[in-house]
């Protein structure tokens, strides 16, 4: 029995390091509001302003939420919003809701689905219709039909199952190529792939084969709302890819989740990755941009310093989570232009914020010699720190999201999304919230 216990604590382990979830409520002054909403003490970058959409009974933990865990959004043409509820890591609790909400008047849920397995990727089809990505399956449905869940169609079947595994990513992502092809996240069913510590073989099994897990797929688009079954895999060696986001140009960009290992607070870096056909982007076995994984160092089949290991296009700052992207193309916040939008969701030094950096025509991040990152304290002090190599310097959108007893709990954002008028709504899971990014004005 003490060999059981002390196995579910390690398996377990991954996740009680998150903070407790708890509905932290906002100090909201109902005399100031941003661009017509109830105005957030988050302070956020300057011309911009943060509102509340939706917020949570006060009290703590999920059982008092309507939404529990709002994951990713998309607007309607209506005005009105689809939200995807990851529910908890267990099978059946999430849900997919619709959202009303105007100023001034309280916001209306609706639910339309309900006993999801892990739901989180939420998007648009070349059809119109509105796409949801559970554990291990893409469907789609009409969510202005009388019965939406009568409509349900499953599109991409067969997707791993990887929730009882330690260091499990078992939430799935896409994004539709130009052609109408989804583009899939495979989420690792472990960290370094090396359980007790070390390697099981000379290579890692996990990442191997026609059907590697830790990769993006692709599911070519047939016409008339098929996809072929038999995927292609697009690039490998990607620990978890739920941050994707197709540029104009057509370049494919992914912002990985690095390694848990910790020989000091700022190793690993995250990355972003332009994603080329048949490229190896190093998981499990390399890590930053040359350096080899503790568990696979004297034994890496992969040298990690060659062109065989695709390096990131720019590195990301430690244990920030990136969950979600999107590029902006909206009018109302035009210094966005084009930018690449990431939201932060790690509870770490460099996390719970949302940043935009400046890409170039072909999609690509601008880098830089001697750019730096922000880590902010728990007093609120922040600290820029050099990356190790060149890359994108951020413009950080909420810099003020850290936790302030009686005024704002720490940001979780996941899901962005730009809505019609050009302001930016954000998912934050942990705290039950929907919040609007816009210009500063009343």
């Amino acid at each position: 029995m003490k060999r059981l216990l002390a196995a579910l604590a390690l398996l377990l382990s991954p996740l009680l390091a998150a903070p407790a979830v708890e509905a932290a409520p906002y100090a909201v002054d109902p005399g100031k509001t941003c661009d017509g909403w109830p105005r957030l003490p988050i302070e956020t970058a300057p011309g911009t302003c943060a509102g509340l959409v939706l917020t949570p009974p006060e009290g703590r933990g999920l059982s008092i939420r309507t939404l529990r865990l709002p994951r990713t959004l998309v607007q309607l043409k209506s005005g009105d919003w689809i939200v995807v509820d990851l529910g908890g890591w267990d099978p059946g609790k999430g849900s997919v809701w619709r959202l009303r909400a105007t100023p001034g008047k309280t916001p209306e849920l609706t639910p339309l689905l309900r006993k999801l397995t892990m739901p989180h990727g939420l998007g648009v089809g070349p059809d119109g219709r509105l796409y949801v990505g559970e554990m291990s399956r893409i469907f789609r449905f009409d969510p202005e039909a009388p019965d939406p869940a009568a409509t349900v169609e499953v599109v991409v079947d067969g997707l791993p199952d990887n929730r009882l595994h330690a260091n499990r990513h078992p939430l799935s992502n896409f994004v539709f190529d130009g052609d109408g092809s989804l583009i899939v996240n495979v989420g690792a069913p472990s960290d370094q792939c090396a359980p007790k510590g070390r390697p099981a073989g000379p290579r890692c099994a996990e990442r191997e084969g026609p059907d590697a897990q830790a990769s993006v797929r692709r599911y070519r688009y047939l016409g008339e709302g098929r996809w072929d079954p038999k995927f292609e895999t697009l690039a490998r060696g990607l620990r978890n890819s739920l941050a994707l986001a197709r540029h104009p140009s057509g370049a494919l960009l992914q912002a990985e989740n690095s390694y848990d290992f910790a020989p000091k607070a700022d190793t690993p870096f995250e990355e972003l990755n332009l994603l080329v056909r048949g490229k190896d982007y190093g998981w499990p076995y390399c890590y930053d941009l040359t350096a080899v994984t503790p568990a696979w160092k004297g034994r890496s089949p992969l040298d990690c310093a060659s062109a065989a290991h695709a390096k990131p296009a720019s590195l990301l700052p430690p244990h920030a989570a990136p969950l979600g992207a999107l590029i902006y193309d909206g009018a109302m916040l035009p210094q966005l232009k084009g930018r690449l939008l990431l939201s932060y969701h790690g509870y770490r030094a460099a996390g719970g914020r949302v940043v935009a950096l400046e890409l170039d025509d072909k999609g690509a991040p601008v880098v830089k010699a001697g750019a730096r990152y922000p880590e902010y304290g728990v007093d609120g002090k922040v600290v820029w720190k050099r990356y190790p190599a060149p890359a994108a310097e951020p413009l950080v959108l909420t810099p003020g999201w850290n936790a302030v007893a009686g005024i704002r709990p720490l940001g979780a954002p996941v899901g962005l999304a730009q809505a019609a008028d050009g302001s930016i709504w954000i998912a934050d899971d942990r705290n039950g919230h929907v919040i609007r990014l816009a210009a500063d004005r009343p």
